[in-house]
């Protein structure tokens, strides 16, 4: 614990008495110098009053992440241990049984910003992108052992985050036996296997889960699109759910050859669902065949700020070009996982695709991360993950 303390500007606490958790750096008035980066203050109004406790870090843009709204909070071992077992028991709700993959602790969503923790089965990975949450590094790990008694924990701590924070990369074995390259789970009864040691995020998109089954609902006797299909999530669901055929392409040979595993593992052959590697722009330019139901699932196209307008370009383009290969009244599942470009934004971007289309789209859906991210709702930028299920005429 430490007594140094943050002082605001007039008027900037409005925000936390909205239910944000974060102050930016023009929002500080003036820090006690002992505050080194990471450190846990408590948060001042200019008229003096306590607000909560908080992560200062002088070196970064958002200069305060809140961990409280109780001033009188002691932020120890017993702190995060508690908040560990605040989330487990949510997933517990949450998760649907017989589910081996899933989220456990989701950042600002269960109250440690810039934690993530992952389960795979036996193996939890883990990763701390603030100078705060990196402080309590062993303290997290020791109470995650003790919740899950897991075989082993992996941290990839690494990204963007980190750097912004003054933090440099870090990927290791923290406990017990290195997880193998593959790891199988289970998900809604669909079986995939996993690498975690290098795979995107921490080895799958868990935050998909529920899009994947909710969309599968519709792949019946459907030829379907799998765009930036990675390890074949939404490819799996959709030929479990019956669909005549299943393409999935993706730019990644080594994402296509576990995609063609793990449709493989569920009993499908790659011959009736092909698995094409291929530029999906380019694909959907030069490809001729038209489907029933495109799912686009692509990378975050804006990685900050500067990247918005060259992100709206492309996720316009991309759109406009599967809207041009549905059938007429086909269902265009689309997502965006790029933080810098909010719900409204990427609607508006989907609606113009669909103007130069020449397309009408109606929106039968609107979709985002399973229940085990869960976000503040005054933290808008917790919603990452936006997804639109358009019917397109």
């Amino acid at each position: 614990m430490t007594d140094a303390s943050v002082i605001l500007k007039p008027g900037k606490e409005r925000i936390l008495f909205q239910g944000h958790p974060w102050l930016f750096s023009g929002a500080v008035a003036r820090a006690d110098r002992s505050a080194q980066p990471g450190a846990v203050v408590t948060v001042i109004s200019w008229s003096g009053q306590p607000l909560g406790r908080a992560f200062y870090n002088v070196h970064s843009d958002i200069a305060l992440r809140m961990i409280s709204l109780r001033p009188q909070d002691i932020i120890d071992h017993a702190f995060w241990r508690a908040r560990i077992q605040n989330a487990i028991e949510l997933r517990s709700r949450v998760v649907p049984e017989g589910t081996t993959a899933y989220r456990v602790i989701h950042a600002e969503g269960d109250g440690m910003p810039g934690f993530i923790a992952d389960r795979y089965g036996d193996f939890l990975v883990t990763s701390f992108t603030t100078a705060g949450m990196e402080i309590w590094r062993e303290s997290v790990h020791a109470s995650l052992l003790s919740a899950f008694t897991p075989r082993g924990i992996y941290e990839r701590s690494e990204g963007r985050s980190r750097h912004r924070e003054g933090l440099s990369e870090r990927c290791e074995n923290v406990w017990g036996n290195q997880p193998p390259e593959s790891i199988e789970i289970i998900e809604h009864g669909a079986r995939f296997k996993v690498n975690i040691l290098q795979g995107q995020k921490t080895g799958f998109f868990l935050d998909q889960r529920e899009n994947r089954l909710l969309l599968s609902r519709y792949c019946k006797g459907a030829s379907v699109l799998n765009c930036f299909a990675y390890s074949g999530g939404f490819s799996v669901y959709a030929a479990r759910a019956g669909a005549a055929q299943v393409m999935s392409v993706d730019i990644s040979a080594s994402a296509n050859e576990l995609c063609q595993e793990n449709l493989a593992m569920n009993g499908f052959s790659i011959a009736q669902h092909p698995v094409v590697t291929a530029d999906v722009f380019d694909f959907l330019r030069n490809h001729d065949a038209f489907y029933d139901v495109i799912i686009l699932d692509p990378p975050a196209f804006a990685k900050s700020q500067k990247d918005i307008m060259a992100a709206a370009r492309g996720y316009k383009d991309i759109n406009l070009q599967a809207m041009k290969r549905l059938k007429p009244g086909g269902l265009l599942a689309t997502f965006s996982c790029s933080n810098h470009v909010d719900a409204d934004l990427f609607r508006k971007i989907v609606g113009a695709a669909a103007a130069d289309a020449g397309k009408s789209a109606r929106l039968l859906s609107e979709m985002g991360a399973g229940p085990d991210h869960p976000v503040i709702l005054a933290h808008g930028e917790g919603r990452y993950l936006k997804g639109l299920l358009l019917s397109i005429n």
